[in-house]
């Protein structure tokens, strides 16, 4: 079974609640923390060397925010928790990156996991990292895995001094960064409905020997970027009907948009599947008619060679007083008969149309 499906724990086993375990992929890469602080009239990029020195940022009006790009430090998350007073078992989510999407609002913060997904053209598979988000009052913190660019076209938009991120507070900023993600799943769409016509095609040409390995793994996929996409819609909806102070009414409408492209998502995945099934029916029915072509020859081949068996097996027997046997006209006589058999049955097979 896939990775992307069952990930191990065994680490975690029997280990008390809130234990900070890494569940992914090793990485050879530092973590990096990016802080981008600023408000209508100022703006700040700049690396932070030490965890430590986000806590001068923490209370600066009015939006704070710290990129955390690699999870596999668990003392930099143990500080973070530290000095933003994150439950302990959020930061256990935190590590644990099969988890599915969700939000959990609590009295200061609101946390945030969700799916980023992308294609991969040469692999033909779905590739996942785990985004988690921290939403405060004037600051907001993202874990992910690895890809630093992820979130780059929202930074040069903070740039814009005129821009509406410089205006609005820290929920604007996660309304940013949850529709970039939920951006990229109609990316990842558009590149499997291209993979589905190509298979459609070779349904109808029937070239491809491996055809229904690929249409096992398309439906793979389709079932792991619904297990992916599906909780996302549960989560937006609760987000924007909720009474938390950390979002407000401004946004809103704004989420309401994102939760309006998850139905969209949604339903076009399901279109998806219903494509795959049918493609696949496509291909059983082709072979299944392929099959009964063959068939229907090799059964019209032993049904006209069964009265020519029987003919043959009769002058076969060499009894001594068979009349035929010393008639000169027999050998010819037989043939005659064989033939006119043979050529009657055909044109009774034709007249059917059983050929």
């Amino acid at each position: 079974m896939s990775k992307k499906f069952i990930k191990k724990r065994s680490k975690k086993v029997g280990l008390s609640p809130g234990s900070m375990v890494y569940v992914g992929e090793p990485r050879a890469e530092k973590v990096s923390l990016w802080l981008v602080d600023y408000d209508q009239d100022n703006y700040l990029v700049k690396e932070l060397p030490k965890v430590e020195e986000i806590a001068a940022y923490r209370d600066s009006p009015p939006v704070t925010w710290l990129s955390v790009v690699g999870l596999q430090d668990l003392s930099v998350l143990e500080k973070l928790g530290e000095i933003f007073h994150l439950h302990p078992l959020v930061l256990e989510d935190i590590l644990n990156t099969d988890q599915r999407p969700k939000v959990e609002i609590f009295e200061d913060y609101i946390f945030i996991v969700l799916k980023k997904l992308s294609f991969s053209k040469d692999r033909q598979e779905i590739n996942s990292e785990q985004i988690s988000i921290i939403l405060g009052s004037n600051y907001v913190i993202t874990f992910q895995e690895g890809d630093p660019e992820l979130f780059q076209p929202i930074k040069e938009r903070i740039k814009n001094p005129k821009g509406r991120h410089r205006t609005h507070g820290a929920d604007y900023l996660v309304y940013a960064i949850i529709d970039i993600i939920v951006d990229h799943y109609f990316l990842v769409l558009e590149n499997l409905a291209e993979e589905i016509e190509i298979l459609e095609e070779k349904a109808i040409e029937h070239r491809d020997s491996d055809f229904v390995r690929n249409v096992q793994l398309m439906k793979r996929e389709l079932i792991y970027i619904r297990k992916s996409v599906w909780p996302v819609r549960e989560m937006i909806g609760t987000l924007f009907r909720g009474d938390s102070a950390l979002i407000s009414d401004f946004i809103k409408p704004y989420l309401k948009d994102i939760y309006d492209h998850t139905i969209q998502i949604i339903d076009t995945i399901e279109n998806f599947r219903d494509i795959i099934t049918g493609i696949l029916d496509v291909h059983l029915t082709r072979v299944s008619n392929r099959m009964n072509e063959i068939m229907k020859v090799l059964t019209i081949i032993a049904t006209i060679f069964i009265p020519l068996t029987f003919l043959v097996g009769v002058y076969g027997m060499n009894f001594e007083y068979m009349p035929e046997l010393k008639w000169r006209w027999g050998y010819p006589l037989l043939w005659l008969i064989m033939l006119s058999v043979f050529t009657g049955m055909i044109a009774f097979f034709k007249r059917k149309k059983w050929f």
